[in-house]
Order: C-alpha cells, then structure tokens, then sequence
C-alpha cells in the first residue's frame, strides 16, 4: 500500500472483505477467488441508479461474456443499501453481483473513498476505481480516479480482453 495515500499498487495483497449482496448473501473475497481459481475486476462505484453508475455498470453488463471468457469475475460496490442494488440490478438487467458497503470499509480499504474534487468542491466520497486482483489475492491493476465511459474498454485493452 502506498504508505502517502492509502491507495494500492500492483502487487500489494487486496485486502480481504466480506459484503452483502443485493438479495442479502454475504460475499467473502477470499472465497470468490478460491471458488473458481478466477481473477477478479472489482469496482467501486458512487451510486446506484445515478447517470454515470448506470452507464458504468451497464458497459460492465454488455461485456460480461468477454470478462467471462478470460476468466475474470467481475464484482461492483457502493455504499448503497442491498435493497437500492437490487433494484437497480433489476432495472438494469446486471449480471455480476453488486456488493453493498455502507460502512464504506471495503471502499477506505482500497483508498476508493476520501477527498475528491466534485464540480470544483473538495468532498469526501468514493472516489471511481477499479481493481484487477489476481487468484492469489494480489493486486494486478489499479485505477483510480476513472471515468465512468470508456474504462471498461481500457481494462480490456490491458489485460488483452
């Protein structure tokens, strides 16, 4: 972990966290590795059902299959109740598990919550980052301070998706 910034780089162990999912089942990192031997693409989002989460999510949903293909299990979080991810999964036809971190835990775990510009105001909120964590729970990529269009496809440029 970045010792100035909280924030982590490839090669630091993701830290482990267990959150409930939008129909209330508790979800272990940990044990999403373990299950399928699979890499993860974890992110950290805002707000369900606001404009740019939506357009995030359902550019995650359009290329699940090519996630899929490679591997790659993809987990979305927000500090939004189970109950708001399930229905924004519902209303958006989601097909990976959103993971609900009121807390903000998992979110200061990853340095994926702190002071942010909005609109030209410093504010405390989840800062846009996503994760690419390998089997063995190390980290693989880290980016923060994304931009809701356009980054899924630069994931998958990356990792050759």
């Amino acid at each position: 972990m970045s010792a100035t910034d909280g924030r982590l780089e490839p090669g630091d162990t993701a830290p482990d966290f267990t959150l409930d999912d939008a129909d209330g089942t508790p979800v272990r990192l940990s044990e999403v590795l373990k299950a399928g031997g699979n890499r993860v693409v974890l992110y950290f989002y805002p707000a369900a059902m606001t404009p740019g989460c939506t357009t995030q999510a359902c550019d995650f949903r359009d290329n699940f299959r090519d996630f899929d293909k490679a591997g790659l299990t993809v987990l979305g979080v927000s500090p939004d109740s189970p109950a708001k991810l399930a229905e924004f999964r519902d209303k958006e036809g989601l097909t990976f598990p959103l993971l609900a971190d009121p807390d903000k835990e998992a979110l200061r775990a990853y340095g994926a919550f702190g002071e942010k510009k909005n609109y030209g105001k410093v504010v405390q909120g989840v800062i846009r980052s996503t994760f690419v964590i390998n089997a063995d729970g190390t980290v693989d990529k880290a980016y923060y301070n994304v931009k809701a269009t356009g980054h899924v496809d630069r994931i998958k440029r990356d990792l050759g998706v």
